[in-house]
């Protein structure tokens, strides 16, 4: 068929891989950095731009046929009527907006109408509870929005030349907080509900649909966020969960159908196929192991790792609830950690390392029980990020989550998702694949680990967990 390229617009650069569009094998690649200091919460989109011009710089396009945009997700540019930015775009976390989080999730009638209207309850970094943070803090720039778009359609739009049909697909919508997952429609009223008034809204195209050709004859898929990228560059299907260890965790997994969660502890997002992929985060993930590195006076995870190997599972009855900053999953914004099951013979600086890790994996653990509870399939566990390659954390993942696990090589893997998604759109426009079966790239190189003989250690583990949670929160955690 060729070959088409994927960008991933993230916080911080533009990275871009050229891929042979029959079975993936990456050709040449480029990276920018965006021209912008640090992780600012106002970023005015031609940066955007300016590093993709540059990762794309020496011929790096040349012959591509069809072009994927995948970006940071939650980011949202507000235009005027004219197609002009009315302020720069509304990116990252954004704790300015957590007032106005809770001001939305009260003026629908809490977090079970929200569930029920689009899969999600309001977070701080989430696209409507920006809109209700404008509505408060920048009553005129509200009032001159007459567009929404987010990273990817704004960039996508840009490639072709701003036409008047603007797009975007249903990974990036499920993320907004005004369009349902389950209905697969916009829910209007809730952008007037944050923002004041309607706005013009981007049409909603299929996974395999094109947003349209640049003027020079390049095809553009419909793009989607990086989540939704990432999930397709990695291949992962019914089955397959999806780990992530950042300073906080998060936990997905491809279903069938959206899951509408009262307790709020699930995020229904659709994916990149035609599916969904329910989401739960944790609070807490790798900041509870370099909190506990600190603690004992250790340079670095490899060297927690290192530590925590001399000791055995269950670190001699010591547990450590990692809740540092409070937690979602359980639902206890205002708790702090616990660190439980002090004896003579636990007090020694291996055991506390060791019940860092455990206690890290059994809090991503409880979160995958949650979409277990839900009927969610999980055969096999992809973990990523680099605290994955520990060995402290390989060696206790499998049996703890009580699956096979899967550590792909690094890679970029969300570059990778926006060029597939790139090759199904471009050949679906020849006629040479079904709009309803992406091409099948040939999967992620990476380590498997089984649960094995571990396994039964490792419920054990999650079971002395589980105690002292429910010793020191009862009740608090419903899966």
């Amino acid at each position: 068929m060729g070959i088409v390229a994927g960008l991933d617009s993230s916080p911080e650069f533009t990275r871009i891989v050229v891929c042979d569009a029959d079975t993936g094998a990456v050709i040449r690649q480029g990276y920018a950095p965006h021209p912008v200091e640090g992780r600012p919460s106002d970023v005015d989109p031609q940066a955007w731009l300016l590093s993709l011009g540059e990762a794309a710089g020496g011929g790096l396009l040349e012959g591509v046929q069809a072009i994927g945009v995948s970006a940071q997700q939650n980011a949202v540019v507000p235009l005027d009527a004219q197609g002009n930015t009315v302020r720069p775009a509304l990116v990252g976390g954004d704790k300015r907006a957590q007032v106005a989080a809770a001001d939305l999730v009260d003026a629908l009638g809490g977090k079970e109408a929200w569930a029920q209207a689009v899969g999600c309850v309001p977070q701080a970094a989430q696209p409507v509870t920006k809109l209700r943070w404008l509505a408060k803090n920048e009553p005129e720039n509200a009032l001159r929005t007459a567009v929404l778009l987010q990273a990817h359609d704004w960039l996508v739009w840009q490639l072709l030349g701003r036409p008047v049909r603007r797009t975007t697909d249903r990974g990036g919508a499920s993320g907004t907080g005004y369009w349902s997952a389950a209905t697969g429609a916009y829910r209007p009223d809730l952008v007037e509900l944050a923002l004041g008034h309607q706005t013009m809204l981007p049409e909603v195209i299929g996974p395999s649909d094109a947003a349209g050709t640049t003027p020079e004859g390049l095809l553009i898929s419909a793009g989607t966020g990086e989540t939704m990228a990432a999930a397709f560059g990695l291949g992962i299907g019914l089955g397959d969960a999806v780990v992530s260890l950042g300073a906080s965790g998060s936990v997905m997994a491809v279903h069938p159908e959206a899951l509408a969660d009262q307790s709020g502890m699930i995020t229904s997002l659709a994916d990149a196929t035609g599916m969904h992929l329910p989401v739960v985060t944790t609070l807490n993930a790798v900041r509870a192991l370099r909190g506990t590195a600190e603690l004992l006076g250790l340079p670095d995870l490899e060297s927690l790792s290192e530590l925590a190997m001399k000791s055995t599972p269950g670190a001699h009855g010591l547990v450590l609830l990692p809740y540092l900053e409070g937690e979602r999953t359980p639902n206890l914004p205002h708790t702090a950690g616990t660190l439980a099951g002090l004896r003579r013979e636990s007090m020694k600086p291996e055991h506390l390392a060791r019940a860092a890790f455990e206690g890290m994996l059994c809090g991503l653990a409880d979160a995958l029980d949650v979409l277990r509870g839900r009927g969610v399939e999980v055969r096999r566990i992809f973990l990523l990020g680099p605290a994955a390659e520990l060995p402290a954390v390989q060696a206790s993942a499998p049996s703890l989550f009580g699956a096979q696990v899967v550590v792909p090589q690094p890679a970029d893997y969300t570059a990778i998702g926006a060029a597939r998604q790139a090759a199904w759109a471009l050949g679906v426009s020849q006629g040479t694949l079904d709009p309803r079966n992406p091409p099948a790239w040939q999967g992620a190189a990476a380590q498997v680990l089984e649960p094995g003989e571990e396994l039964a250690v490792g419920q054990a583990v999650r079971q002395q967990f589980t105690a002292v949670r429910e010793q020191t929160h009862p009740g608090a955690f419903r899966p």
